[in-house]
């Protein structure tokens, strides 16, 4: 039970740092016995009801250090228990090279995985003296790892530790793998003990099929562990690349092309107060969407097993700026408009109203995404695993997107619910004929807005359903990328009345808005 665990781990925890010296073979099979108890893989439910989260990262250290400890004679070690194997022997320069095989149940179904550790001849000729070597095999802590702290990471193979003499630099380490699927991405990586986290940094992938994978290491005091992560329901597609890339580019020249007529036409659409501050709105909300959309390109370059980590942060701040920045032009507009249509709209001065905007529009999304780095990064929880963008698993980043954009939306939603009530009372002096013509735009302009967001947004929901679905990937990618190009152009139209404008300002937000989420 949970409590159980807790308590053993203290133990091991405790007997790793008090013992100095002495670890013999018997003490070592004595300690190996109580890991492997909770290491049982029908304990492994039972981690994450453990207050402590980080247990399962302290059993790890403390089985590491204890064995550190480990003296062998001349005879090698093998102590073999059904969750936990250690081996170690003598090594010099005189051998050939050494391998560690081991090969152990995942389950109580009885299917077995293997892994081995080699040392090159050429290693051991860097050793000075005759040392000794001890490897460690875990067929279930990367599921308990993962069921306690690591949530969605998947480690796919056994975790393998390694005490090793300091002048060994490198060792080869192959890993069979626990499912053997060739659609998902496969990383080598070592278990940083300080951050609590696998690092990409500490190997290498050498070679890789669907049923095992080659991995180059580089042990040392910091990197003991290693294993290899399966990135989680990861859909790739040279059609839906393409389609993305294609999409974006569409999306990116209609912007600009927005731009471009918007700088063309500016003195002439700009003529009143509400105009102007409508059009800067406008373009600002192109200007950022084009700037996210350039900055997503950046960071889908950036992301992979390789990523370099500043250029990563650096990329994800800027796509999370520009995107908030959208969202927040976008509610700036809607009050500008509720605004516009409830109170006398002259009562401010326009430099006034042009300050509110850009504090709404820039400062709102840029206090957000620098709080969200600040909080997160020192603790590497700003980015997911292989992608530039917010993390979810540890630190809940994402949070800080998605929480404002919903926001935004229920403000639209409702600032759309007070438009359309003021638009249909009859003005003073106005004809019945006048009154319809308003019902009649105004129904028109919902009648084309709610199928668009609901066929785009259905495949949406879609993808979350059966996100192994490529159709629905590439229609919902292609629903949003066509939605947004013809929209871009659809704000700079002239010839409308008032009411008119009002709502396709409306109709040009929410397209946005919502075929931007992701």
């Amino acid at each position: 039970i949970p409590g159980n665990i807790a308590v053993i781990v203290q133990l091991l925890h405790n007997i790793s740092t008090v013992l100095w010296t002495g670890v013999d073979e018997v003490k070592m099979q004595s300690y190996s016995t109580m890991a492997n108890h909770i290491l049982n893989s029908r304990s492994i439910s039972n981690w994450t009801f453990i207050p402590e989260r980080n247990s399962s990262c302290v059993l790890l250290h403390s089985v590491n250090s204890f064995a550190r400890k480990l003296f062998i004679n001349k005879y090698p070690i093998d102590i073999s228990d059904a969750f936990i194997h250690t081996t170690g022997t003598t090594i010099s320069q005189d051998n050939a090279g050494k391998n560690f095989t081991f090969s152990m149940r995942i389950n109580d179904t009885g299917s077995e995985i293997t892994g081995r550790v080699l040392i090159s001849r050429d290693e051991l000729q860097k050793i000075p003296a005759p040392s000794q070597a001890v490897s460690i095999a875990f067929p279930t802590l990367g599921a308990i790892l993962e069921a306690s702290v690591l949530e969605n990471v998947t480690v796919n193979g056994l975790v393998l530790s390694v005490i090793l003499p300091k002048e060994l630099k490198r060792i080869s380490l192959i890993f069979e793998k626990i499912s053997k699927s060739e659609e998902r991405r496969t990383q080598c990586v070592g278990w940083h003990p300080l951050e609590s986290r696998w690092d990409q940094q500490a190997c290498q992938m050498i070679q890789e099929n669907s049923q095992q994978a080659v991995c180059k290491c580089r042990p040392s005091k910091l990197f003991t562990s290693f294993s290899i992560l399966t990135s989680p329901h990861i859909l790739e597609s040279p059609i839906l690349t393409h389609v993305t890339y294609i999409g974006l580019g569409i999306s990116i020249c209609s912007l600009i092309l927005c731009l471009s007529i918007e700088a063309l036409v500016w003195g002439q659409v700009t003529k009143t107060e509400i105009s102007y501050l409508r059009h800067v709105c406008v373009a600002n909300i192109a200007a950022t969407l084009l700037m996210a959309d350039v900055w997503f390109i950046v960071a889908s370059f950036l992301s992979g097993p390789m990523t370099h980590h500043n250029a990563c942060v650096a990329a994800t701040f800027f796509v999370h700026f520009f995107y908030l920045s959208v969202f927040f032009w976008m509610l700036a507009k809607a009050l500008l408009i509720l605004y516009g249509i409830l109170i006398v709209f002259h009562t401010l001065p326009k430099s006034v109203l042009v300050a509110a905007l850009f504090s709404v529009g820039y400062g709102c999304p840029l206090l957000i995404a620098a709080v969200t780095v600040a909080a997160t990064e020192p603790s590497k929880g700003y980015l997911r695993p292989e992608a530039c963008w917010l993390n979810w698993d540890m630190t809940k980043a994402l949070l800080a997107f998605v929480v404002p954009a919903l926001a935004i939306v229920v403000v639209n939603l409702i600032t759309v619910t007070l438009v359309i009530v003021k638009t249909q009372r009859a003005a003073i002096g106005s004809s019945m004929f006048q009154e319809v013509r308003a019902i009649v735009r105004i129904s028109k302009n919902i009648a084309i807005l709610t199928p668009l967001l609901g066929l785009t947004w259905g495949f949406g929901i879609a993808t979350v359903v059966d996100d192994s679905n490529l159709a629905f990937h590439i229609i919902f990618s292609l629903l949003n990328a066509f939605q947004v190009s013809l929209d871009a152009t659809d704000p700079v139209l002239s010839g409308r009345t008032q009411e008119e404008v009002l709502f396709m300002g409306l109709r040009t937000k929410f397209l946005c808005l919502y075929t931007n989420i992701f």
